[in-house]
């Protein structure tokens, strides 16, 4: 287990924790060119955490203009195994209000302008999505909610939007004749490239508004989110100091995660050109290299 290393993916403010003491701002480059910002490491508890923050610090990069494939990247180079996004949503039921926070299990990909694999010249790769995030990983992000008293929900699926314009009435409908749960702008392709990447995933979204399809929320605006998010902050930063202690007792040594590239590369070795393999050694180094 000494080998297992957590990363938090979200807002900037989610790492200004007082117990993290011990700080060192990271800079890494990627074949896929540079993360969002700069990947603090901390320790807690004589743990190893990595921070990132999605759309850089003061929230300047557009969910759209994310370099999704240079952030996994650069986890992955770090030696991270595990990935817990959070994030904030839209509701698209009435239980869950905003406040809440939802351990996402399924999402459904409405994002068109995204590169949204690694295996995208010379070398084709299938990864399964059926389950896309971690068992073992969402019973530890469980575990860090109950800890704190927090209203959750355990399941729900997740409905990510190109954006950064919120929905209209009719998208928003349609979505909930879906029965999906929330909607968002940023775990996808989040969640395939890490899979792609042999890493552990999970969601846990914090509710803020109610898109707009509820009668007596029908505007969505930015002011709002922010004052629920801020609302959340404290919760969420409980929610991780508990996360780091306890996500290596929940991680299963036989996760197919842990392996899926084993049965996922289609191309025949042949077809490999050095510079593809060099491109690619970080993300499948492990199963190219054989």
């Amino acid at each position: 287990m000494a080998n297992n290393k957590l990363a938090i993916i979200g807002g900037s403010g989610l790492y200004d924790v007082e117990e993290f003491k011990d700080r060192e701002l990271i800079d890494l480059n990627t074949p896929w060119g540079n993360p969002s910002d700069q990947i603090l490491k901390t320790n807690y508890n004589n743990k190893e955490v990595y921070f990132l923050p999605r759309h850089g610090r003061g929230h300047y990069i557009s969910p759209s203009n994310i370099n999704f494939r240079a952030n996994i990247d650069a986890l992955k180079q770090l030696g991270v195994t595990d990935i817990v996004s959070v994030s904030a949503v839209g509701s698209l039921k009435e239980d869950l209000s905003p406040g809440k926070f939802v351990i996402i299990d399924q999402f459904i990909d409405r994002t068109f302008a995204r590169h949204k694999t690694f295996f995208d010249e010379e070398i084709v790769a299938h990864v399964s999505m059926a389950h896309p995030t971690s068992k073992g990983l969402m019973n530890a992000c469980e575990d860090a909610i109950k800890k704190e008293g927090i209203d959750y929900q355990r399941g729900g699926t997740y409905v990510v939007m190109e954006g950064p314009q919120f929905s209209t009435l009719a998208e928003s409908n349609l979505y909930r004749s879906w029965k999906a749960d929330v909607i968002g702008m940023t775990n996808m392709p989040e969640a395939k490239l890490a899979r792609e990447a042999e890493m552990r995933y999970a969601s846990v979204s914090m509710v803020t508004d109610y898109d707009c399809w509820h009668p007596d929320h029908e505007n969505v605006d930015v002011q709002t989110v922010i004052k629920v998010l801020l609302n959340n902050a404290s919760k969420a930063k409980s929610m991780i100091k508990n996360l780091i202690d306890n996500f290596e007792s929940h991680i299963d040594p036989y996760d197919p995660i842990n392996n899926c590239l084993d049965v996922a590369i289609i191309t025949a070795p042949e077809k490999r050109t050095q510079k593809t393999l060099n491109k690619l050694k970080t993300i499948a180094g492990r199963v190219l290299n054989k």
